[in-house]
């Protein structure tokens, strides 16, 4: 491995499970932090960033809100520059973030992770506005998390693929593995992608996403890792048991 400059870590499944951090994690976090400038990235969708920021201060981490990059964020980012308002599959929480979009034209949908507002009526009426000529954004499109139970959930990812299956239009992804949602967060850390390293427990978004963003990956062994990700042929450059065995 060539030398580190900075850090990018997931959030669920790396520093807790549910509403526990991982042992170690907190600690962990606050070393990384103490030697490396680090920002946290996820694809979580369900909630706002600065709600996340205060959940995960609550468990004992000392992560700052400026320091969490959602994929609800890069989102909103998207559709201000287009300056455009949406069709938003989205928890009600999470649309909040959008509500200074209202007066602007719909020209896009946007699916995340809705959780109970996914419906026939609701997935129906995306797919009349992509039908009328409205593009599809992914704010992530995950196949599964591990949630709360500790059992894994389905994520938006199926979703998304049914709305491409009946638009017959192909989604851009905004989230993770995205390689402009890694560039991004490598230019507010002022590196280069090869001198960042990402620490995540998804081998496809976390893993080979970073990779093909050009830069150096750590899996950890949580979350919804399962054995059988090492045999998918994306091979990370570190594999730990959790972000508490990171030493860099």
């Amino acid at each position: 491995m060539s030398s580190i400059k900075a850090v990018l870590c997931d959030i669920g499944g790396v520093l807790y499970v549910g509403d526990t951090p991982i042992e170690g994690a907190i600690e962990a976090v606050a070393r990384i932090k103490a030697r490396y400038p680090v920002r946290f990235l996820t694809n979580t969708t369900q909630t706002r960033g600065d709600q996340l920021a205060a959940l995960i201060q609550k468990m004992g981490f000392a992560i700052e809100p400026h320091e969490i990059i959602t994929a609800l964020d890069v989102t909103e980012r998207y559709l201000q520059e287009h300056e455009s308002n949406a069709y938003f599959l989205l928890t009600d929480e999470a649309k909040k973030q959008f509500k200074d979009l209202s007066n602007k034209d719909i020209k896009y949908v946007v699916v995340g992770d809705a959780q109970e507002n996914f419906s026939y009526e609701s997935l129906n009426t995306a797919f009349r506005h992509l039908h009328a000529g409205a593009e599809l954004l992914a704010a992530a499109k995950n196949r599964y998390f591990k949630d709360n139970d500790g059992e894994l959930s389905i994520d938006a990812g199926g979703f998304v693929q049914a709305l491409e299956y009946a638009s017959q239009k192909e989604a851009k992804i905004i989230g993770k593995p995205s390689i402009k949602f890694y560039h991004l967060a490598c230019e507010i850390l002022e590196c280069k992608p090869e001198e960042c390293i990402m620490i995540g427990d998804d081998i496809e978004s976390d893993i080979g996403g970073a990779q093909v963003a050009g830069l150096q990956t750590a899996l950890v062994k949580t979350g919804k890792f399962r054995e059988q990700d090492l045999k998918m042929g994306i091979k990370p450059d570190i594999i730990i048991d959790s972000i508490a065995d990171f030493t860099l």
